[in-house]
């Protein structure tokens, strides 16, 4: 079933228990002020990116609040394992600095695109025509972050860690300098909203590589040479280069 938004509304539900140990290595995360408290980042869909982003950025003291299709009731278990918030999707979005949206592509025009308008997106997603049907636009050689794009208006939409394992990004992070630490690519039209992601992609221990634009963002889509190929830096600006449709 797509992680799509939950009809009845409830408060979000902040769980107890204590939030995962970092297993990256990586020092003292970005955005985390003097009392401990990060940023606000909610993450719609609870699926394996989904869920290993929770554990990793609640690992790093942001404040996380997750959402998917089905409700709130259905995350009791990853909320008790992380301490993450859950809630509606709704809610999940009304208070975030970040919204990471993780769900298959097919399920974004369910989503309340209104909601997005002003807010940093990260677009986790990637377009498989045997699980999403045929898209025409994307068919056509859309980049399929511009297509969401079209979906969340007004939203700062930023493509990342879709080129990644949902394993690897809970378990392969490592501190900055380290010879195997691997590379992700990142690419928007918002040059601000950008840089907020690769902070958040190098906080868990990955180098961020500039993507280009939404346009550009078709070279680190599945079928490219960067795409599940654990490459460092300099081996993803090589992959992204060497792209071709």
């Amino acid at each position: 079933m797509p992680d799509t938004a939950d009809p009845v509304r409830r408060s979000p539900e902040r769980a107890a228990g204590p939030s995962l140990a970092s297993n990256s290595g990586e020092s003292a995360p970005s955005f985390v002020d003097d009392q401990g408290a990060g940023m606000r980042i909610g993450i719609i869909g609870s699926g394996h990116i989904g869920g290993n982003l929770t554990r990793r950025l609640t690992a790093l003291g942001h404040q996380v609040t997750v959402a998917n299709s089905r409700g709130p009731q259905t995350l009791r278990a990853l909320g008790g394992e992380t301490g993450a918030g859950t809630g509606t999707v709704e809610e999940a979005i009304r208070d975030a600095d970040v919204v990471v949206v993780a769900v298959p592509l097919m399920a974004v025009p369910d989503l309340p695109g209104e909601l997005f308008a002003g807010k940093i997106v990260v677009d986790a997603d990637n377009y498989y025509p045997d699980r999403d049907g045929d898209i025409p636009e994307l068919m056509d050689g859309t980049s399929s972050s511009r297509w969401t794009a079209a979906h969340l208006r007004g939203a700062r939409l930023v493509k990342a860690f879709n080129t990644i394992t949902a394993q690897h990004l809970l378990e392969n992070g490592r501190p900055s300098g380290a010879p195997d630490r691997i590379a992700l690519p990142v690419a928007s039209d918002d040059v601000d909203a950008k840089r907020v992601v690769m902070d958040l992609v190098d906080a868990l221990g990955f180098d961020a590589v500039d993507g280009g634009t939404l346009d550009d963002s078709w070279r680190q889509e599945p079928g490219t040479p960067v795409y599940l190929a654990d490459r460092n830096a300099d081996g993803v600006r090589q992959g992204l280069a060497e792209a071709r449709r």
